[in-house]
C-alpha cells in the first residue's frame, strides 16, 4: 500500500562541500533513524570510510561530522512521493527536492547519485532545472547484493579524484 511522506530528512552540506551525492529518497529505517544510510545492512558509510582511509561513522552527529569533513553534501532527489515502505521501484507523484540552497551555498564540482533509481529520478526532475548531469553510481543498498562492498569501493573511489 502506497503511503505519501514528505522528505524528512534537511540536507547536509556547507560552503566546503564539493561533491554532492544524492539517493532517492529515505528508507523506513532513514527514517526512523532521522538520517541518510540508517539501514545497517547499506554500505553506503562503509564505502565512504575505506575511500577516505577514515573510521566509519555510528552516530548522526559523527555522520554529518564526516560528511563536511570530507566536503560532501549529501541529500535526496525526491522531497515527497508516494511510496509502499522502502520500495525505489514503487514511487509514485515525485516531486523533487529544490537543490538551489546547495548549489548557491557550495562551489558542487560534481554530482553523484546513489543507484539507478536516484540517477533516473535526477534526469527526469532535477537535470532539467539545474542543467547539470550527475554520475551514476552503483547503489549501496542491501538490495544491490550482486556488488561487494570491494566492488562498491572500487567503483565509488572516482569521487575520491573530485
Amino acid at each position: 500500500m502506497l503511503t505519501h511522506i514528505i522528505h524528512p530528512i534537511p540536507p547536509v552540506y556547507d560552503e566546503k562541500s564539493r561533491i554532492l551525492i544524492l539517493g532517492s529518497f529515505p528508507s523506513v529505517k532513514s527514517r526512523e533513524s532521522g538520517f541518510f544510510y540508517g539501514h545497517p545492512q547499506n554500505r553506503y558509510w562503509k564505502v565512504l570510510a575505506a575511500i577516505f582511509g577514515d573510521n566509519i561513522p555510528l552516530t548522526v552527529p559523527d555522520k554529518k561530522a564526516f560528511l563536511l569533513r570530507h566536503h560532501i553534501a549529501a541529500w535526496d532527489v525526491i522531497a515527497s512521493c508516494d511510496i509502499e515502505g522502502s520500495s525505489d521501484s514503487s514511487i509514485k507523484n515525485a516531486v523533487p527536492n529544490d537543490l538551489s540552497p546547495i548549489l548557491e551555498t557550495a562551489n558542487i564540482e560534481q554530482i553523484f547519485t546513489n543507484g539507478k533509481t536516484a540517477y533516473t529520478l535526477f534526469q527526469k526532475y532535477t537535470a532539467p532545472l539545474i542543467h547539470r548531469d550527475s554520475i551514476c553510481l552503483p547503489s549501496t543498498s542491501p538490495a544491490n547484493a550482486a556488488w561487494t562492498l570491494e566492488k562498491l569501493t572500487e567503483a565509488w573511489k572516482v569521487i575520491f579524484r573530485i
